[in-house]
């Protein structure tokens, strides 16, 4: 046994060998696209000496004019110990920036995504449209519920109208702004709501074809005012309205009393923020609402206000609002 350890350790050398020269082999690859798998070769004069390996390991010779040798330096160098494995280092690597960047996309359209559609309550988020929304509370289920632009015959549409009329001190109790009904068809149920603005961006310094500016006498005209959208700038009040038989009305002296610093028990006063991303102002009255009927109210400047009217009601009694956002509940 002892006599044929040594036969063994020879005869598992001669196995491993050609396996550590393989991997020291080399290509001379030919200008025809052929080529020899060398175990190593020189360069001498216009000649080149090579020990195939595949043919023992005789020295040969060819031209050195048939090596294509930036191929050849090619091949060897992408073969080299070692090589694969750099390469696929770099390989990952990429694709290690690749998805950094992808991750750094997501992660701002996720946070464009947040300030468009901020969360205003647990699981109930802000939607990605224009308009008034203010938040609710019904049976301690907090609901959105979109406020809807109301002034007379004026058309009715779910964006921001701005009909502007200035400031008369001198107005009188004359009725400026007149509502069908005799009470509003979105009734809240809490007593200091949130409401929230969006902050349209309109790339167009014109104003649309329908925007109107109303002066005190009637007359109206159409305007070209790259303010007639919500703006950071503007100042919001919530008006009282006088309840009538079938139609609510703000009368011109509450009108008037906008552009004054002085208290009215007809104007709540309100407290805004703008969120983060700029697309939404949170408009909030800085004391409770008693049970009745209101307007949100914009203040363009001291001697202009927003005619169309966001209006409301207060009344913990009244049945549930239609077409609310309700909070989405998480999966488990």
């Amino acid at each position: 046994m002892k006599r044929l350890a040594p036969i063994l350790i020879a005869l598992l050398f001669f196995c491993i060998l050609p396996c550590f020269a393989q991997n020291a082999n080399k290509r001379l690859i030919l200008k025809d696209g052929s080529y020899q798998v060398v175990s190593q070769y020189q360069v001498v004069g216009d000649r080149v000496r090579y020990k195939s390996a595949e043919r023992g390991g005789e020295w040969e010779e060819l031209p050195k004019d048939l090596i294509d040798w930036p191929a050849t330096e090619k091949w060897n160098k992408e073969h080299e110990p070692g090589a694969l494995a750099a390469a696929e280092a770099a390989r990952e690597k990429a694709e290690q920036n690749d998805a950094a960047e992808i991750d750094k996309e997501e992660a701002a359209e996720r946070a464009s995504e947040r300030a468009r559609m901020p969360v205003v309550s647990p699981g109930l988020k802000l939607p990605d449209e224009s308009g008034v929304w203010v938040l609710d509370t019904f049976h301690g289920t907090p609901e959105l519920v979109r406020l809807v632009q109301s002034n007379g015959d004026l058309n009715k549409d779910l964006g921001h109208n701005v009909l502007k009329a200035a400031i008369n001190p001198m107005g009188g109790s004359k009725q400026l702004i007149q509502l069908d009904g005799d009470r509003a068809k979105i009734q809240l149920h809490v007593n200091q709501p949130e409401l929230y603005v969006s902050l349209d961006v309109n790339d167009d310094d014109s104003a649309p074809d329908d925007a109107l500016k109303v002066d005190t006498h009637g007359a109206s005209s159409k305007v070209k005012d790259k303010n007639n959208y919500s703006s950071p700038t503007s100042r919001y009040v919530i008006v009282r309205v006088q309840a009538r038989r079938n139609l609510r009305v703000v009368a011109a002296v509450n009108i008037s009393m906008l552009g004054k610093v002085s208290h009215s028990e007809n104007i709540v006063e309100t407290t805004t923020q703008i969120l983060p991303g700029k697309h939404w102002m949170k408009v909030v009255p800085r004391e409770p609402l008693s049970f009745g009927e209101y307007a949100l109210m914009e203040v363009l400047s001291p001697q202009e206000v927003n005619l169309d009217v966001w209006d409301f009601g207060v009344n913990p009694t009244a049945p549930e609002n239609k077409n609310t956002l309700s909070p989405i509940q998480p999966t488990r």
